[in-house]
């Protein structure tokens, strides 16, 4: 990686994005606009308590916000965030695609060396 894709990489954003049960709940909160932990845990395989502690994790890194709303919290995915969130994969994209045609160039360099 160059060193301003490594600048670029937010590892802890990216920890938590990696896991599918986050991912799932940013679908549904992209989805459905908001949630507290009791409504997305009615669409979810894990227990409140499971979909709390991954709200926690999501609110850390600035994925998600959380608002009092009564005794819990509502969260709403943080847009700016999840754009920076975008940026970042693009790049990470871009840099991989670069690599992959180089590594193709040279194995083609090679097998041409090989036939001629």
């Amino acid at each position: 990686m160059s060193t301003g894709l490594v600048e670029q990489v937010d590892d802890d954003l990216w920890s938590a994005i990696g896991d599918p049960t986050r991912r799932r709940m940013l679908d549904l909160l992209l989805v459905e606009g908001d949630g507290t932990a009791t409504t997305l845990s009615q669409r979810m395989p894990v227990t409140r308590q499971a979909v709390a502690k991954h709200l926690g994790v999501l609110d850390r890194v600035g994925l998600v916000r959380a608002t009092p709303a009564g005794r819990e919290k509502r969260y709403r995915v943080d847009d700016a965030q999840l754009a920076r969130a975008v940026a970042q994969l693009s790049s990470v994209g871009a840099a991989w695609d670069a690599r992959l045609r180089r590594i193709k160039r040279i194995a083609e360099s090679i097998q041409n060396a090989r036939t001629d």
